[in-house]
């Protein structure tokens, strides 16, 4: 009776040992694609790579390229600034749909898209943005848009998106491991000068982060996927403190040039923590 018992864990042991998508170690040279907005993409960290569509700003210091790099994968960076979930799953323009670079082949995807969904970024200009004086993007000045709090239906159409990503990713390529990789955190808990946010603008801002979060993870959940937790990894790097991931609005110079979105800081410790995550 205990050596049947013995042999049926041993079996269910060595199936879920087997199964498409589990942790198994990446191999070097393994495919890995990477999908998202311009907070996968990090636009304002350096020289574009080359062969980038003008649009998508993929920098050669993204968290892709460095966890690349640094488990020796074969990379397809498919991110770019401003997409969307419509973006991954459909064509943009002259742009194909992103998540027509996941193959069979492919062993590795990461996604770190739906704050333009929201409006996410748009929200932190309107509230940063003194009329007037507009706000700066990568040597443009733009003039202040309004704020748009995304609605229960936004939020609600954003983790049906992102479950039709995960669906197609597995369809395209059942043994990979996807992972989501959340936003890092944007609006500090406590005011402060240099994100220089109306306190209606923070709370505001802030929920959506943190709702964008939960959405993402549900998601992940629902649909067998993985995530990295950037948003909590990043509690202590705000644009606030000492050794901030991401910036408020105002540029900071080749390591974090583009308001509200990642610093170079940033994309190395989400490459980090992606590389933690996939060594275990």
């Amino acid at each position: 009776m205990k050596r049947t018992i013995a042999l049926a864990a041993l079996t269910a042991l060595t199936a879920c040992a087997t199964l498409p998508g589990t942790s198994a170690r990446l191999a070097p040279g393994a495919r890995y694609v990477a999908m998202g907005s311009s907070f996968a993409a990090g636009p304002g960290l350096g020289a574009v790579k080359p062969d980038t569509p003008e649009r998508c700003s993929r920098s050669a210091r993204n968290y892709a390229t460095l966890l690349a790099n640094k488990l020796g994968l074969s990379l397809d960076d498919q991110s770019c600034g401003g997409a969307t979930t419509a973006h991954i799953l459909g064509p943009w323009s002259e742009l194909p749909p992103q998540i027509d670079a996941v193959t069979a082949d492919t062993r590795l995807v990461t996604v770190t898209i739906g704050g333009n969904d929201l409006g996410y970024i748009m929200n932190l200009f309107a509230a940063t943005c003194r009329p007037g004086e507009g706000f700066a993007v990568q040597g443009r000045t733009l003039n202040c848009p309004p704020p748009r709090p995304p609605q229960p239906a936004d939020f609600a159409r954003l983790e049906t998106s992102l479950r039709q990503v995960a669906i197609a990713v597995r369809d395209r390529a059942p043994q990979a491991r996807l992972i989501f990789v959340q936003y890092v955190k944007l609006v500090p808990d406590a005011p402060c000068a240099v994100a220089n946010l109306s306190p209606e603008g923070a709370i505001l801002n802030r929920s959506i982060g943190e709702q964008l979060a939960k959405v993402t993870a549900r998601a992940a959940q629902a649909e067998g996927a993985e995530v990295l937790a950037a948003d909590q990894l990043s509690r202590a790097h705000t644009p606030c403190d000492a050794v901030p991931w991401s910036i408020g609005p105002k540029p900071m110079g080749e390591g974090a040039n583009t308001p509200w979105h990642p610093t170079a800081a940033g994309m190395r410790g989400i490459a980090d923590a992606l590389a933690e995550k996939l060594r275990r």
